[in-house]
């Protein structure tokens, strides 16, 4: 994201806050993880692996990511962060809401306009959570506050975890320690977004600039642009090409992509050497994936071409 993976930023965020190790709990292609961090170190933090055999969901894979790292007996809590959020939560003032409580488990919450598609986590005035509404109707949630995809757990926690199968942490663990007066929340005002898609992914990046680089376009090394190409509120990846008369607005350029000459990128993502034909226009949130070739002058609209 903004030219620095996900995975770093959060890395990076994690190591602000005093976290000198970190288990990845991988499934899908873990050898791109391994061989990103061929040294088992990122940010200042040491990265241990716990690859799953088979999905085992949110409560099973913490459980399993924990055995792996021989953290069962651990004595103090444990900080699990969702690895496709982005964040600017104050991680420290969470663990101190957790030791301030005696909370079994203290999870983030964030606040958004449709909580419909998200865990939602009423409380009382105590911050105690009152239930766990996993992704509620459209119009029925109890509250507009949100899980946040950040807990801290004490080692019991991982006790209530049976282990070898599917086990949801929302669905299943959660609302079993809230019935036990034992789930307390924090919440959050800072920034927050969750990047899994991407167009979300392209928001979190028009996000960054904004925040963190006064809305001005973020230019990859070794990349070449056209002197008459202009580049507006984007992101361009190492290694890209930019031609004569190119125009990207909102838009994110992955490593190694060409854009040809007049050929126009507004609030898309091009995937990593994807190329883009002279005189194209890729428009309204379409997604090109890895190696796309686009023909010259074709026009596409919230269209994804290459992607899974």
């Amino acid at each position: 994201m903004a030219n620095v993976s996900i995975l770093e930023r959060k890395l990076a965020h994690l190591a602000e806050h005093g976290v000198t190790e970190a288990v990845l709990s991988l499934g899908y292609k873990p050898d791109a993880f391994q061989l990103a961090f061929p040294t088992g170190e990122a940010c200042g933090v040491v990265l241990k692996y716990a690859i799953e055999p088979s999905p085992l969901d949110t409560a099973g894979a913490i459980r399993f990511a924990a055995t792996e790292a021989g953290y069962l007996n651990l004595d103090e809590p444990l900080i699990v962060v969702n690895g496709d959020v982005l964040t600017e939560l104050d991680l420290t003032a969470q663990l101190a809401v957790h030791a301030r409580t005696g909370a079994e488990a203290t999870l983030a919450l964030t606040q958004v306009d449709d909580p419909s598609a998200f865990g939602v986590v009423p409380t009382d005035a105590d911050g105690r959570v009152l239930a766990f509404v996993e992704k509620p109707p459209r119009g029925e949630a109890p509250t507009d506050w949100i899980n946040a995809g950040a807990y801290i757990l004490q080692p019991s926690v991982l006790a209530r975890i049976p282990d070898g199968r599917r086990v949801s942490i929302e669905r299943e663990t959660f609302p079993v320690i809230a019935a036990e007066q034992q789930l307390f929340a924090f919440q959050s005002p800072a920034y927050w977004i969750d990047a899994g898609t991407p167009l979300l992914y392209l928001q979190a990046n028009t996000d960054w600039l904004d925040l963190q680089h006064g809305g001005e376009s973020l230019i990859g090394d070794d990349s070449e642009i056209h002197a008459s190409a202009t580049i507006t509120r984007s992101v361009v990846g190492v290694g890209c090409t930019i031609g004569a008369g190119a125009r990207l607005i909102n838009a994110v350029l992955l490593p190694g992509a060409i854009v040809e000459a007049e050929a126009v990128v507004n609030g898309s993502v091009v995937g990593a050497g994807a190329r883009i034909g002279a005189g194209a226009h890729i428009l309204e949130r379409s997604v090109l994936g890895d190696g796309v070739t686009i023909e010259p002058g074709t026009v596409l609209r919230e269209e994804r071409v290459g992607t899974v």
